[in-house]
């Protein structure tokens, strides 16, 4: 039997932007001062300057789809109708294990996925089956259905909710007469979209070959080279017949792109790795903030630290780290990371390809784990994000879950969330609410400087000081006629330092 549901996100199709990028920007070493404040809109009349964010987001909507476009213009060109008109798709998914609830909460996720990718919604339909068909990912007998489906509705595309296999994948197409993708195909084409930055673009390009490369379909062996007459290397009689097919040379291509934007990734790789020694040197923590896509990540970075990155309620909005330098209340230098969104099953390829950037989170000093409170399944939403952790490396790394958009959630179920989650704050990067508790966990969750010292620094030496203020811990301060006589704790190598001064 085939389930119909209908998503709340199919009424209406928002709109977006096909060329809709990112910026990269990793600049710790900022001297911006950190605020608390939230920024909202610049108001002309104020005199304020956009932020960078405010500066994308108006660029991402300057070229919107438009759902239903109707024109009088007989000559409108094909390039003009594919940019405005939106994809009409039909979803399709197969439900093998758990509760009704959450086979819909799937598909009312991969709706959401195909709509930031830029498609109208037009049917979702989801069969109850022990295991996918091997042949066609849905019974064959339903494949005919949804063959109706497809022609009564006027689709141009199926989704099916879960990675398909090559041969899967061409018995649909045979079968339905349409476009077939697949989950991970849907992912890949946002991410393709939304990426900005020359890593980010790179990062996506070798996850789409990757997942390509095993998909190539030939078409007969009228398109292979033949070796001709006189082969070269003096084959001559038996050598010739089918030389290279146009399969193959598609996969040889496919892999030098492969092996050249692997040089290059670790190219960039590198850049990272030295600004991420640099701030290990001057034993500067780093906090990265992870957790599912559009769960407010971006948000509560603008609240913390006042960043000013692109915020929109839309799936994969940020796929480039942004890092921002901040204090605590007392003075000590950390860095704040945003970093790319999970998703459930995010594919392989995306994490093989964004090894690099996920490596931030992994050697990070703390996870700021941010979970949206208003999803209808937010321990879904952890689990699948400690499942990326775990594959990545960063199961050891202590983590803060902060449970986001309490303006809008059930209080019962913020209730439930933080009995599951102890060491846990609710907070709105929108409204402000909980912020001042979430930064005080934070600093509460920071390294501690491991060795103590007491000292009398000379007041030439102000140079200590200052480091003590950004590096260590200060209890005790007081100055004499000879100096200041502070007491405190520091790491190995600014206590070694110290050592000269040292009083008892």
């Amino acid at each position: 039997m085939i389930e119909t549901y209908a998503s709340p996100h199919m009424t209406n199709a928002p709109d977006f932007n096909l060329d809709a990028e990112l910026d990269e920007t990793d600049d710790w070493d900022d001297s911006q001062e950190p605020d608390d404040g939230w920024h909202d809109e610049p108001d002309p009349e104020d005199g304020d300057e956009p932020t960078v964010g405010a500066m994308e987001l108006a660029e991402r909507h300057q070229l919107r789809r438009v759902a239903g476009l109707r024109t009088e213009l007989e000559d409108i060109t094909e390039v003009e109708y594919r940019q405005l008109r939106l994809e009409r798709v039909v979803l399709v998914g197969v439900w093998t294990e758990g509760t009704t609830e959450d086979a819909e909460n799937s598909m009312a996720e991969l709706a959401l996925l195909a709509e930031t990718a830029g498609s109208e919604v037009l049917e979702a339909i989801y069969q109850r089956r022990q295991t996918p068909d091997p042949a066609t990912y849905v019974g064959r007998g339903k494949v005919e259905g949804i063959a109706e489906i497809v022609q009564a509705t006027g689709a141009d595309t199926v989704i099916c909710d879960g990675e398909l296999a090559p041969s899967q994948l061409r018995n649909l197409e045979d079968r339905l007469k349409v476009k077939v993708v697949d989950r991970t195909a849907l992912i890949l084409d946002i991410f393709a979209q939304h990426a900005r930055s020359g890593e980010a673009q790179a990062q996506t390009e070798l996850a789409q070959l990757n997942y390509m490369k095993q998909r190539l379909r030939g078409w007969g062996g009228n398109l292979s080279r033949q070796a001709g007459g006189r082969v070269a290397g003096g084959a001559g009689i038996g050598g010739r017949g089918p030389g290279e097919t146009k399969i193959e040379t598609d996969r040889r291509r496919i892999n030098t792109k492969i092996a050249k934007l692997r040089r290059d990734l670790r190219e960039m790789k590198g850049t990272r790795d030295t600004k991420r020694q640099e701030r290990q040197r001057h034993h500067i923590p780093s906090v990265s903030i992870a957790g599912y896509t559009n769960a407010g990540k971006s948000s509560l970075l603008n609240r913390l630290t006042d960043a000013g990155v692109l915020v929109e309620d839309s799936l994969f909005a940020t796929l480039d780290p942004t890092t921002r330098r901040t204090t605590t209340s007392d003075g000590r230098v950390y860095t704040m990371s945003d970093t790319v969104g999970f998703v459930r099953h995010l594919p392989h390829q995306l994490v093989e390809a964004f090894r690099s950037t996920l490596e931030e989170v992994a050697d990070s000093d703390l996870i700021v784990h941010v979970v949206d409170g208003s999803h209808p399944d937010p321990e879904g939403q952890l689990a699948a994000v400690r499942e990326v952790f775990a594959e990545i490396g960063a199961s050891q790394v202590p983590e803060l879950v902060v449970i986001n958009k309490a303006d809008v959630a059930d209080p019962m179920v913020l209730a439930r969330l933080r009995q599951r989650e102890p060491h846990s704050v609710v907070v709105s990067a929108k409204t402000g609410e909980g912020i001042a508790e979430a930064l005080k966990a934070v600093e509460g969750d920071l390294p501690k400087p491991g060795v103590e010292f007491k000292a009398l620094v000379p007041y030439e030496r102000g140079d200590l000081i200052n480091r003590l203020h950004q590096q260590g811990e200060i209890d005790s301060m007081d100055h004499t006629g000879e100096g200041t006589i502070v007491v405190g704790r520091a790491n190995e190598d600014l206590a070694g330092e110290l050592a000269a001064y040292a009083v008892s």
